[in-house]
């Protein structure tokens, strides 16, 4: 399947500021980009970036004044629709030192009710059926609600107010998911037929030896997603960190599934 991206970004600096991005779309072995463009002001961002590996593109720019962003790509997604009923999670010593920090609790998916409750309603269960069932427990107890939560909101604020957004149905079910020892990790997504359209945070679970994408918000659809940078929780995911002060102007990020035979990698 092959998805395009085109997210813009109009932003107001009052004073210089350093600023991270996360716009880019992920290498990956279910996902190639065959063409993309990162620009501010016009200007090409994608030269002569420095990044700590292939699957870490974050980019720095220096802004100042009115800054538009543009990041436009085509991907290439071979993710097939897969079940991950029945699958497992191999024991703790046998996890790839890569996976391990996702064992452990981070700043906003962490709480000792969460915990509790994780061990008591789904200990029952194993690997991926613990997953589905943690899934349908939040689809049925939450409210998606748009301006429920902010940028401190944690895991046990949501768990305790049960509404939220995608990111915070992600923080609980990460949270559930390292309780009963599954490693899990946040993800940034562009996602096609998302309503409305804009970045999305979705989940990986470690079973049977790779990551599998799940979205506990039901809004889209895991093999449909493209992913663009993954962490412990929402601290290391965001599409932008600014370093100082930033207005808001104007965002919209398009991704949309398109015809077509798919390129070769």
């Amino acid at each position: 399947m092959r998805v395009t991206i085109d997210a813009r970004l109009d932003y107001r600096f009052p004073h210089e500021s350093d600023v991270l991005l996360a716009l880019r779309a992920r290498p990956g072995r279910d996902q190639y980009i065959v063409s993309e463009e990162l620009s501010s002001n016009g200007q090409s961002l994608l030269q002569g970036v420095r990044y700590a590996s292939r699957n870490d593109r974050r980019n720095w720019m220096v802004a100042e004044g009115d800054v538009s962003l543009r990041y436009q790509a085509t991907v290439n997604v071979l993710r097939p629709k897969l079940s991950i009923a029945g699958r497992r999670v191999p024991p703790r010593p046998h996890l790839p030192a890569s996976v391990i920090g996702f064992l452990m609790p981070s700043h906003y998916s962490a709480g000792a009710d969460l915990e509790s409750f994780a061990w008591t309603e789904f200990a029952h269960l194993n690997g991926g059926d613990q997953v589905l069932a943690m899934i349908d427990w939040i689809r049925g107890a939450f409210t998606y609600t748009p301006g429920a939560s902010n940028a401190k909101t944690t895991a046990a604020d949501t768990f305790a107010s049960r509404a939220g957004v995608c990111r915070d149905y992600a923080h609980v079910l990460i949270s559930f998911c390292r309780a009963v020892g599954i490693p899990a990790r946040m993800v940034s997504a562009y996602a096609p037929g998302l309503t409305p359209p804009d970045f999305h945070a979705v989940v990986d679970v470690w079973l049977d030896g790779n990551w599998h994408l799940v979205d506990p918000t039901g809004m889209a659809e895991p093999e449909k997603l493209v992913r663009i940078i993954c962490g412990r929780d929402a601290a290391d995911i965001s599409f932008m960190t600014i370093f100082g002060e930033a207005e808001l102007i104007s965002q919209s990020v398009a991704a949309c599934e398109v015809p077509g035979e798919l390129e070769a990698a």
